[in-house]
């Protein structure tokens, strides 16, 4: 069986990127783990010190529960070189190259709305753009 994982960004703003992240990725925020029944409640064990607050950190989840969990988190020192990892977003990948290259277009341009920016286009292929903190993503479509 195949490990499952988690995906962690550090960030200066933990919920400008959870909300760009759900619109993104279509995911939601996860719930505490049991037996907590809130996210602070859960929190609220780790003794955080006082210059840290919940809104530092969010875990978000696919709600049919494919994809990896995300896990964003505020640190103290910026972003200083391009992402040795990225998320490649996926679109539908059937019909024709044109179709394919239109949904990816309009992809990247619904993204642009919610905070993101496009970094480059390499033409019927893929975008490269960035998120609201300048982490590298990529949307492309998927196999068809």
């Amino acid at each position: 069986m195949a490990a499952k994982i988690d995906l962690t960004l550090d960030c200066a703003d933990a919920q400008l990127l959870a909300d760009f992240w759900k619109t993104a990725l279509g995911y939601i925020d996860e719930p505490p783990p049991a037996p907590f029944k809130t996210r602070e409640e859960w929190l609220a064990q780790f003794d955080l010190p006082e210059d840290e607050s919940e809104d530092d950190g969010a875990w978000l989840c696919d709600p049919d529960g494919v994809g990896p969990r995300l896990s964003i988190l505020k640190v103290s020192e910026p972003k200083t070189a391009k992402n040795r990892l990225h998320i490649d977003v996926r679109v539908p990948g059937h019909g024709s190259a044109g179709e394919r290259w239109a949904r990816i277009k309009a992809e990247s341009e619904r993204l642009v709305k919610a905070g993101g920016a496009v970094r480059q286009e390499f033409d019927g292929h893929h975008v490269v753009m960035a998120d609201p903190e300048g982490n590298e993503f990529c949307v492309a479509a998927a196999s068809a």
